[in-house]
């Protein structure tokens, strides 16, 4: 069977990879052509788009590059009709995915969403269309399921979340390279993915290094920017370095870490690092979505955990000084330490009560395009 995969950003290549993996052994036969990215590339699909080109971050950003949005949307239209797949998969992604599937229902293209859009924070009448323009929802944050249910009276599928089997595989394997040649205790500072996020973001959090000169920070580089953008940034602190690549091995060796609010700050938790989320945004757009946003919380963490388990520093909070205290309380403070275990444990549970989410979304999407689905 023929499967149109779209996803817009470094997490939805990662999960979208894992997802066209299991889906290929469940149909030998499966021809993939994709947006995504490098990962999703490897894994077999033809790249169409990378998401690299796709991701404008904000209200304001958005509006800039309205004109190119518009071209990308026009250009994958045209690109589906001539690929005629037997159903699209949409990773998250919604400001683009959405409108596809809106289009793509007209079509009478089979349409499976995997990784819902975040309506239970804001543009909560979306749901509506969803429930229209998408065949096959899987969802993979255990209240969600609740949420479509009880609320909307859609039925979703919960898969489990992706990242679970995606740490675990990679903590179980070989024993990762060595960060760095220091005996400096590590910490990690994750600090996006988009230009602008890491601009906002990564001097404040590198100017923390001056009150650490026994440790090591280490920056993970995103995939879609070149060393040429991080050197200018990194040059003043002697105690800084980088990778690229290496996100996993780098947590897996770290004593605490600076993250920037997005997948990361799971990714951080079920890796067991005492973390503290990072925001910082546009003033105009961060004044936009404070009004809008619904949710109690930025991280995934402590959404899911439903009450304050990593320290959340947005905006005019975000601060050296403010960081500093933070992960003094994360290297030192056992009791915070202990509790942090605890919670991440607890979370890790809730995670994984889906199963292989991966596996678990592969055969939902064949068994739905081959007819056997709901």
């Amino acid at each position: 069977m023929r499967y149109y995969f779209i996803a817009g950003e470094a997490s939805g290549d990662l999960h979208g990879s894992n997802l066209i993996k299991e889906l290929k052994k469940l149909d030998h036969s499966a021809t993939i052509r994709c947006w995504g990215g490098d990962l999703m590339q490897q894994a077999g699909a033809e790249l169409v788009k990378h998401y690299r080109d796709l991701a404008f971050m904000g209200f304001i950003e958005v509006v800039r590059n309205l004109g190119t949005i518009m071209a990308n949307l026009k250009f994958c239209k045209e690109d589906i009709l001539q690929f005629r797949p037997d159903a699209i998969v949409l990773i998250d992604y919604p400001g683009f995915n959405l409108r596809i599937a809106e289009w793509a229902k007209k079509q009478g293209i089979k349409v499976i969403y995997y990784i819902s859009p975040q309506v239970w924070a804001w543009k909560e009448n979306r749901v509506k269309k969803m429930k229209v323009n998408i065949d096959e929802m899987l969802v993979i944050l255990p209240f969600e399921k609740d949420y479509y249910h009880n609320k909307w009276n859609w039925d979703v599928d919960y898969v489990g979340h992706p990242l679970v089997e995606v740490v675990d595989s990679y903590q179980q394997g070989n024993t990762p390279p060595a960060i760095a040649d220091t005996t400096k205790p590590i910490i990690a500072v994750l600090p996006g993915s988009r230009k602008q996020e890491i601009l906002k973001k990564l001097p404040i959090m590198l100017e923390v290094a001056r009150e650490f000169p026994d440790h090591l920070f280490v920056v993970a580089k995103a995939p879609g920017q070149e060393d040429a953008f991080y050197e200018p940034l990194l040059a003043p602190y002697p105690n800084v370095s980088a990778v690229r690549g290496q996100t996993y091995a780098l947590l897996l060796q770290s004593s605490a870490a600076m993250v920037t609010s997005g997948t990361a700050t799971l990714e951080t938790a079920l890796f067991g690092v005492p973390e503290v989320v990072c925001y910082k945004g546009n003033s105009i757009s961060y004044q936009i979505a404070k009004r809008l946003i619904k949710v109690k919380y930025i991280s995934l963490v402590n959404l899911i955990m439903d009450k304050l388990v990593v320290k959340e520093l947005i905006q005019h909070d975000l601060t050296p000084a403010n960081l500093v205290q933070e992960l003094k309380q994360l290297l030192y403070d056992d009791t915070r330490r202990q509790q942090l275990k605890t919670d991440y444990t607890a979370l890790r549970n809730l995670l994984s009560k889906g199963g292989h989410a991966s596996a678990q979304a592969a055969k939902k999407t064949y068994d739905f395009v081959k007819g056997s689905g709901k």
